[in-house]
């Protein structure tokens, strides 16, 4: 299925209707006050899976995934997929491991939050997004598609930190900024940072 910039997938409190696999494009996944404010969470890109959690307990969405830019999904629902996994049990570890995977990952971003400096913050974020969210081994990207002000919200830092932090990085060689990019320069250098404090 295709979807397009600043399209909304699903919004918080929707029913559980299946699993998205992230083909081309971006979404951002984020949460909403109801004044307006968004608090974004992480970016689902290609190749990806999201939206596990409602599989395990058929709640409703926790969160809201919107378009990041154009771009196509597969979606298995809900129904299918429990159907799969009642003639398949031993798949459900699979979920599991996925599921698992994103636990870590807010473990490690509510300790960032309470024992790291902002520089550390914003670099083990930004290896997150190279590796897409996994560990920090295997594919990787060099150019990240993100906006200084949705960086800053992923770590709960102010644009103009963040700002400032990215050119302390640029000037000691790891990333080059472009227009509405970040380009990684030196991404083991990077990584060792990143793995500091």
């Amino acid at each position: 299925m295709a979807f397009v910039a600043g399209q909304r997938l699903f919004g918080r409190g929707d029913p559980a209707d299946g699993i998205y696999f992230v083909v081309d494009g971006s979404l951002r996944i984020s949460t909403s006050t109801t004044d307006g404010r968004e608090a974004l969470l992480a970016f689902a890109e290609a190749p990806q899976w999201f939206g596990e959690t409602a599989l395990f307990d058929g709640a409703p969405r926790t969160h809201d995934a919107w378009g990041q830019g154009d771009g196509t999904l597969l979606h298995v629902g809900q129904q299918r997929l429990l159907e799969l996994l009642e003639r398949r049990p031993e798949h459900w570890r699979h979920f599991g491991l996925l599921i698992t995977q994103k636990l870590r990952l807010a473990f490690h971003a509510i300790e960032g939050n309470s024992l790291l400096s902002p520089a550390t913050r914003l670099a083990r974020r930004l290896v997150a997004i190279v590796y897409g969210y996994g560990d920090w081994s295997g594919p990787s990207r060099r150019v990240i598609d993100v906006q200084q002000d949705q960086l800053g919200a992923m770590v709960s830092l102010s644009r103009q930190t963040v700002n400032k932090i990215l050119g302390d990085f640029e000037t000691q060689g790891y990333l080059r900024r472009n227009r509405g990019a970040i380009e990684i320069l030196d991404l083991d250098g990077f990584k060792r940072f990143a793995a500091e404090d």
